[in-house]
């Protein structure tokens, strides 16, 4: 799953939300300076990157992919699916988008000091781009894909995908609604 994502799933517990949005900045076993909350935070990060690594309605929708983008299939399939969230949210949350990304927007914020250098950095690019909210138009899917594919530096242009997320949009709604219910259960069981 993309931030998004990672950000719903972790409700509105302050120190799980600051854990889930550094985790891909920490690795291995280096986060033991941190609060309780915060690793556990991390750790819930992980778990959802695994179960969505392993889902069948993942992997089935990375094939939509293979044709030019097989190596990044799953980063395409975590960021359309944070698109796909924003579509229907309402029927996943019982908060508004809007102000569950000023929310999320705001624990960073207080918390700065404690995120890792590259979550501040990344968190600027959030803030400065509304990441979140902007999650919900295409525009804004196309733009994230654009900078990643210039970070990323391979010659390939991911925001040039969209053609082949249209062509599979109404399979991958379905396919992430099994997900994102699969998810939901997961981790009620964990809690």
């Amino acid at each position: 799953m993309n931030y998004l994502a990672h950000a719903v799933l972790s409700g509105f517990k302050e120190e799980l939300l600051i854990g889930n949005f550094i985790a891909d900045h920490v690795r291995g076993n280096h986060y033991t300076h941190y609060p309780e909350g915060i690793i556990k935070g991390i750790y819930l990060h992980r778990q959802i990157d695994s179960f969505t690594d392993a889902h069948p309605a993942f992997k089935q929708c990375k094939r939509f992919f293979y044709n030019g983008y097989e190596r990044y299939s799953g980063v395409l399939v975590d960021i359309y699916f944070d698109y796909l969230l924003t579509q229907h949210y309402q029927e996943w949350q019982a908060i508004e988008l809007r102000p569950f990304c000023d929310f999320a927007y705001s624990v960073y914020t207080r918390n700065e000091k404690v995120l890792p250098r590259s979550s501040r950095n990344f968190l600027n690019y959030v803030l400065e781009n509304d990441i979140y909210f902007n999650y919900a138009q295409i525009e804004g899917i196309e733009k994230v894909l654009f900078h990643l594919s210039h970070r990323l530096k391979h010659g390939i242009l991911l925001n040039e995908s969209l053609h082949l997320f249209n062509e599979n949009k109404e399979e991958m709604r379905l396919q992430f609604d099994v997900f994102w219910k699969d998810i939901k259960v997961f981790l009620s069981e964990k809690a």
